[in-house]
């Protein structure tokens, strides 16, 4: 649970966070034995079902988190959320042990013939898989993808390095690994043989439930919709480029997503828009308000450099929206035909496709046929029967 705790008090899930989210709301409702890991600066966290139950009512922010205790100030004096979070963790844990008794925490509180799972690439190091499986646990890691190795030219400095020690750790100790598509199981193998040994594999699609507009109106005349993170690799600066020529009268496109890193030169563009430009930055938005603007759009676009799976393109096409999308593999695999797919480096196609949608009558392109998106209920049928 490290990576999705790590959100407490932060705003809006990402869709990692969503996945660990996904997985602990579901392994709530089965009955048998569960606890949940959270690995600290002092140390870790051991969590039985009684406070595990507190946790999905922390994350939406239903359930206020406490003062800082003096650990909290100590180790996060300089962030106050997350000084708040540990403290009530703390309060929730049934158990606590400093990085190297790992081993020693899971053997005196764990059942016999427990596993492992983690799904958010938080905690994969050597020494902590090493000691999850001297405690006799069986380990069974989700690899979203391997982006940092394939692009990472899109990641942050050092980005790099930590994955392929955390890919070298999975490698070494893990008994199943869980791909999310075979795009990205393909690429995975690759690095993890390269790396020593290459586990048993198993592709399980994640679960993207189809979007419910709340009852806001969207607007009327014609507008796009992108959704993601802004930063380099989604590609947002191809989008800028094509709204730049657009000829007036405009259609609006909503940008909808936080800003992240090193994407100077794009918040630089997006602080200096014009009232007449046609776009607008959204951020924060529940998911109920971003399935309305979706629900309404001319058409959903995603002109992203590289995807490990990709929900927002899913999303819309689960809403009989039209997408239009970077050429890649795994957007192919996961909507065959529905897409229209594009170089995410050519302007002119992009500004061609875009000009076209916005001139045609709304009632002419949409809505197009919906498709049944992946389900939970499936991925866990394959994933737990394995784990």
């Amino acid at each position: 649970m490290t990576r999705l705790v790590s959100r407490l008090g932060k705003g809006p899930l990402t869709g990692v966070d969503r996945v660990e989210y996904a997985y602990l709301s579901h392994l709530l409702t089965l009955d048998q034995p569960l606890f949940g890991l959270i690995r600290t600066n002092l140390g870790f966290l051991l969590l039985n079902r009684v406070g595990l139950d507190q946790l999905p009512a922390l994350v939406r922010g239903e359930t206020p988190l406490r003062q800082p205790d003096l650990l909290g100030l100590l180790s996060h004096g300089k962030d106050p959320i997350r000084a708040r979070a540990e403290a009530t963790l703390r309060r929730l844990a049934i158990a606590r042990a400093p990085h190297p008794l790992l081993q020693r925490l899971l053997r005196r509180h764990l059942p016999v013939g427990s596993s492992y799972l983690n799904t958010g690439h938080a905690n994969l190091t050597d020494r902590s898989l090493s000691a999850v499986h001297k405690a006799g646990l069986r380990i069974t890691v989700l690899i979203h993808d391997t982006i940092p190795l394939d692009l990472p030219q899109y990641c942050r400095a050092g980005t790099a390095m930590d994955f392929q020690r955390k890919l070298a750790a999975v490698s070494h100790h893990a008994d199943l690994v869980i791909h999310t598509t075979q795009d990205a199981r393909a690429k995975t193998d690759a690095h993890l043989a390269r790396l020593g040994r290459c586990p048993t594999g198993l592709v399980a699609k994640l679960g993207v439930p189809i979007p419910q507009p709340d009852d806001s109106e969207p607007p009327h005349a014609p507008y796009f919709v992108t959704l993601g993170t802004i930063e380099p690799r989604k590609n947002h600066a191809l989008l800028l480029d094509v709204w730049e020529k657009l000829p007036a009268p405009k259609p609006m496109l909503y940008i909808l997503g936080s800003r992240g890193w090193e994407n100077h030169a794009v918040f630089a563009r997006l602080d200096s828009l014009r009232p007449d430009a046609g776009i607008t930055e959204l951020h924060g938005l529940t998911d109920g308000a971003v399935a309305a603007l979706l629900a309404g759009a001319t058409a959903f676009l995603f002109p992203s450099h590289a995807e490990g799976f990709g929900i927002p393109p899913i999303e819309a096409a689960a809403l009989g929206i039209p997408v239009i999308s970077s050429d890649l593999p795994v957007i192919h695999e996961l909507l065959a035909d529905y897409a229209v797919y594009l170089d995410p480096s050519d302007v002119y196609s992009w500004l061609e496709t875009i000009t076209a949608l916005a001139k045609t009558p709304k009632a002419k392109h949409g809505q197009k046929r919906r498709i049944d998106p992946p389900t939970w209920a499936d991925h866990f049928k394959a994933v737990l029967n394995l784990a």
